[in-house]
């Protein structure tokens, strides 16, 4: 293997980046870490530990720490970017100059840019015009994945090469490293998911029971599929790990942060404070706003997200906005079997106008 082929960079010094530095170094592969943080660097060059994000975790001791990009993505063939999605682009715009035309390109962010609804690997494309860009996304809890806990992700992207060196850096036997190439609708699952990590939250801090977990992420999926197809999305992406995968567990879990802040919500905290107790980026927060927006500009039904906006930013309580939900529109199940016209046609014809 080449050296080129055999460096990899992560920008980026939180939990999920650590934890695939670790893992690409694992596998033979020479890594280098950049961070913005002077002290953390050091701390992870001085004692192989991330103490901010990781503090149990004992890191690859051939993982590298920089604080200077140029140093940082020296000779890099991967490029893993794990930058939250707010100043991403400002991260790959300070990289550009060092990064080598034929480097690959991951982002492992789960976001949206606010001005022109942009996706972190649109970003990549537009900042570097690199033909070798893929996204990483799935059901990984990066806690669980520094653990060694048996995980599985998906790369996606056009290019094969992206998909294999990726499957290649990154596949070990405790986290396995699917492929796809619906780059588009394997990103928009990992970013939607977030806002109904935020709902699940909120119903579990309200004592809601396992059967309306099981109805809002079941109805999550189909609200997800809906605004993804309309995007350009293949709704058969949302059947895989990057789909209802990255769902389950970002609805069940307490260690996903956009559950966090629902169940603070729930408890009857106001958004600051429950971004506050939180203490780290929860995308979901301004995914609900972005989402909503853009459903109704395109007209895109998407009652959850509409709820989500009207607790998180017009101040309805949690209780009564999961009330509201209960007294919508009952239509069909799944859209790509029975479509939502039909139902409705099917009510206008019986004579029942409010079914």
């Amino acid at each position: 293997m080449s050296d080129e082929c055999n460096r990899v960079t992560v920008l980026g010094g939180g939990s999920f980046g650590t934890a695939l530095a670790s893992i690409a170094a694992d596998n033979g592969f020479e890594v280098r870490q950049w961070l913005r943080d002077p002290e953390l660097a050091a701390q992870i060059n001085r004692e192989h530990r991330n103490g901010r994000y990781l503090p149990d975790y004992a890191i690859n001791p051939a993982v590298s720490a920089y604080t200077q990009l140029s140093e940082a993505l020296e000779g890099a063939g991967l490029v893993l970017v794990a930058i939250p999605s707010k100043g991403f682009r400002d991260v790959v715009r300070q990289a550009r100059p060092w990064l080598d035309p034929e480097c690959i390109l991951v982002s492992t962010t789960k976001g949206i840019q606010e001005e022109g609804f942009k996706l972190m690997s649109q970003i990549l494309e537009e900042e570097t015009g690199d033909r070798h860009i893929g996204v990483l996304s799935g059901p990984n809890l990066a806690s669980e994945v520094a653990e060694r806990q048996l995980t599985a992700t998906v790369i996606a992207s056009h290019d094969p090469l992206t998909r294999t060196r990726v499957q290649t850096a990154l596949g070990c036997d405790y986290f396995r490293v699917y492929a796809s190439n619906d780059r588009y609708g394997v990103e928009l699952g990992g970013a939607l998911k977030n806002i109904y990590a935020i709902a699940a939250g909120m119903a579990a801090a309200l004592g809601m029971g396992e059967n309306t977990r099981s109805m809002l992420m079941t109805r999550a999926l189909a609200e997800m599929s809906r605004f993804a197809v309309a995007q350009g999305a293949n709704p058969m992406t949302f059947l895989g790990l990057a789909g209802v995968g990255d769902l389950i567990v970002t609805c069940s879990s307490n260690l996903s942060r956009n559950y966090r802040v629902g169940f603070a919500l729930g408890e009857g905290r106001n958004l600051d404070e429950a971004i506050e107790s939180l203490g780290q980026v929860a995308e979901g927060v301004n995914t609900v706003r972005l989402v909503r927006d853009m459903a109704r500009q395109e007209g895109v039904y998407m009652p959850l997200a509409e709820g989500l906006y009207q607790v998180l930013f017009r101040d309805v309580p949690a209780r009564d906005m999961a009330r509201l939900l209960m007294l919508g529109e009952q239509s069909s199940d799944v859209e790509f079997v029975l479509s939502r016209e039909n139902v409705q046609r099917d009510h206008r014809d019986s004579g029942d106008e409010n079914g």
